[in-house]
């Protein structure tokens, strides 16, 4: 064989060796972008998951107090702030739906301090449970709010002669405001609204949904959505 002929061989032979490594280079690369790539797609699947779990015991609200039928399968899940004239408006409609679907509809609430001073009266709601007058406090604040609430800002020594009507043991609510029980809910709250990123009342779930927007008929078109596919 020629000298130049051995040459042309030895070059062709080294381009072959450079495309076979580059050829084997790419597809190391790519098997190591897919495995990335499962990687992060598993540990994104996992994260969301586990933020989906966090979430829904967020809205569990198994502490909170609860009107209608434990079995209903419709689940409306209501943070409030007793001092929010919202909140005041839209508490007597949400009541009225649970009365024109007897046994679809279960409401829990959960108290979320916003204005001025509502700790107080958040207080005051949660201490009632343990007189069994909790629905009736709420009713009965809700309905005076202009009386106690003034421009935003709760004034303490109006609220309970706002309620005077309900019946509570006042000396009996008063230690109650400070138990350990009461103040374990109220902070439980108030970690479940920041899971589920609560920043104005009144803010509802329907099912775990969220409103799509805020206004009394996106509400009452939730509400409908989820009635239609559970009945």
């Amino acid at each position: 064989m020629s000298q130049a002929k051995k040459k042309h061989e030895a070059e062709k032979h080294r381009r072959q060796n450079r495309i076979r490594f580059v050829v084997a280079s790419v597809a190391v690369l790519l098997i190591a972008i897919v495995a990335v790539s499962v990687f992060n797609l598993g540990e994104q699947n996992e994260s969301t998951q586990s933020g989906d779990e966090t979430r829904l015991a967020a809205l569990a609200s198994d502490h909170s107090p609860t009107l209608g039928d434990p079995a209903a399968k419709v689940h409306i899940v209501e943070f409030l702030d007793p001092a929010c004239e919202t909140c005041a408006l839209f508490f007597p409609m949400v009541k009225q739906w649970m009365t024109e679907a007897p046994d679809k509809l279960r409401l829990s609430v959960r108290h979320i301090a916003f204005h001025s001073g509502s700790d107080y009266v958040v207080k005051i709601l949660e201490a009632s449970r343990m007189q069994d007058k909790y629905w009736q406090t709420l009713e009965a604040l809700l309905a005076s709010q202009r009386q106690w609430a003034i421009n935003h800002t709760v004034q303490p020594d109006r609220v309970l002669p706002a309620i005077a009507g309900v019946g509570l043991n006042l000396d009996q609510l008063a230690a109650d405001m400070n138990a350990m029980e009461v103040l374990a809910r109220i902070e439980q709250d108030k970690k479940d609204s920041i899971v589920l990123k609560v920043s104005a009342t009144p803010e509802y779930f329907v099912n775990g949904r969220p409103l799509p927007s805020f206004g009394q008929q996106q509400l009452l078109d939730l509400v409908r959505e989820e009635l239609q596919k559970a009945y």
